[in-house]
């Protein structure tokens, strides 16, 4: 099958990006000798899934925002809010290597009232996350 190649207009590139962003289709963008540029429809490609953010699962449930971010995932679930005693949390996620963050009854306590807290992680394969619960 040749390539196709047509001109757009920026109104025309920009309504052929969302259809593609919502049809899963990539565009190239390449420039041409002329300055110009093409418009190459392709089928869709196998692409890396980024990195989960952790959902809560149930209600009640806290995410942790963990700096430095590559598929860790910190959760607090409602259970663990509600019996306010010390947790351990594994945030592996995602990532290839495991961290834990250790927080205190009074650490869980305050999360669970609503107020900031972080916490670093272990240090794991070189290097710790913070943690914050908000």
């Amino acid at each position: 099958m040749a390539e196709q190649t047509k001109d757009l207009s920026r109104r025309e590139f920009t309504a052929a990006a969302a259809l593609a962003a919502l049809s899963g289709v990539v565009i190239t963008i390449t420039e041409s000798a002329c300055g110009g540029s093409s418009y190459s429809p392709s089928s869709p490609s196998a692409t890396p899934a980024p990195a989960p953010t952790a959902t809560p699962t149930a209600s009640g449930d806290k995410v942790g925002v963990v700096s430095s971010n590559h598929g860790h995932s910190a959760v607090i679930t409602g259970a663990q809010l509600t019996a306010a005693g010390a947790v351990k949390l594994d945030i592996t996620g995602a990532a290839t290597h495991s961290h834990s963050v250790e927080l205190t009854g009074a650490e869980v306590t305050a999360i669970a009232g609503g107020a900031k807290t972080s916490k670093e992680s272990s240090t794991d394969s070189g290097h710790s996350h913070t943690v914050t619960f908000n």
